[in-house]
């Protein structure tokens, strides 16, 4: 990214929440998109839609066509909870998927690797702030299988050339987020609906959550640097759980009930991000929480569907 022909970029993930938001970024750069995904793209005809499993080397060569330049590696599944029930489908999915679109890379001379990551590589580490330079102590088999992917993408940078970045997102939120079942989109059904949410402890745990185009802004900060390694983004500004319920309840003016249960296995009590790594590359987050969640209310709000219905 940075002479004058259009960036030639796979976005695997292309599909989904995240996903559908850099794919409309890039397009609005000029660039020449490559989607790949489980579930069919659907939008602007300009861009090439690859559908089907990647781990599947057949899907994965035509995914990585000669040309591509850049691949966004979005493809994961990223439940923590569901990752320790079933481990054998996230290291399948998150690992080897990982592995094949690496090899991919290195056969095509594709030159840069931009791959979704997670501060869930680094463990519990209580209230400690996480940097670029933690250790690598995972807990469960969806951060083992990012921080294995991160030591790949190492691997591939150092040995073949390919420009690896690891971007280690915190919580993502924004619009588009019906379909998700992470805290903030529960916050708002339950708004809509009338009903409640179930809130893991005291409601003191610390989390990072960071709105969608920020993430997006980031990426292209990294995409656009000549920066390899990990990057952590995020908002930089952790706040508790009961602060996302205290903002919600503000956002959609309704009293949202909140009942307290167990903490489950493989949930870090804090964390707590340094993301000057990522603002020496140019990055600059503009969402706080009220103002980031103020942008998913809308797809969840009865009148305002009761007024678009049709039109949407």
């Amino acid at each position: 990214m940075g002479n004058d022909s259009p960036s030639r970029v796979l976005v695997t993930g292309g599909a989904g929440f995240i996903g559908r938001r850099v794919v409309a970024a890039l397009l609005a750069e000029g660039a020449e998109v490559t989607v790949a995904d489980l579930k069919p793209f659907t939008g602007d005809p300009s861009v090439r839609v690859v559908t089907g499993d990647l781990v599947e080397p057949e899907i994965a060569g035509q995914a990585v066509a000669p040309g591509i330049d850049t691949i966004i590696h979005l493809a994961a599944r990223t439940s923590v909870l569901e990752s320790l029930q079933d481990p054998e489908a996230y290291y399948r999915n998150n690992v080897a998927l990982t592995a094949g679109l690496l090899e991919q890379a290195r056969q095509r001379g594709v030159s840069t690797f931009l791959f979704a990551s997670t501060n869930a590589v680094v463990g519990n580490v209580g209230q400690t702030l996480i940097t670029e330079q933690a250790p690598l102590r995972p807990l469960t088999p969806y951060g083992a299988g990012k921080a294995a992917a991160e030591m790949l993408i190492n691997c591939y940078a150092a040995a073949y050339g390919v420009r690896g970045v690891a971007l280690r997102f915190s919580n993502v939120y924004g619009p588009g987020m019906e379909h998700k079942d992470s805290f903030i989109p529960r916050l708002m059904k339950a708004a809509r609906d009338g009903t409640g949410v179930k809130v893991r402890g005291d409601g003191t745990m610390i989390r990072d959550v960071i709105q969608v185009d920020d993430v997006i802004s980031g990426m292209f900060a990294a995409w656009r640097s000549d920066y390899s390694g990990p990057v952590i983004l995020g908002s930089g500004q952790s706040v508790t759980v009961n602060d996302m319920v205290t903002t919600a309840r503000t956002v959609t003016g309704v009293d949202i009930p909140a009942e307290n249960v167990p903490i489950q296995q493989g949930e870090m009590p804090a964390v707590r991000l340094d993301i000057s790594v990522a603002r020496s590359l140019g990055y600059s987050p503009t969402y706080d929480l009220e103002k980031g969640m103020a942008t998913v209310w809308p797809d969840f709000d009865p009148s305002r569907t009761r007024t678009t219905e049709g039109g949407r």
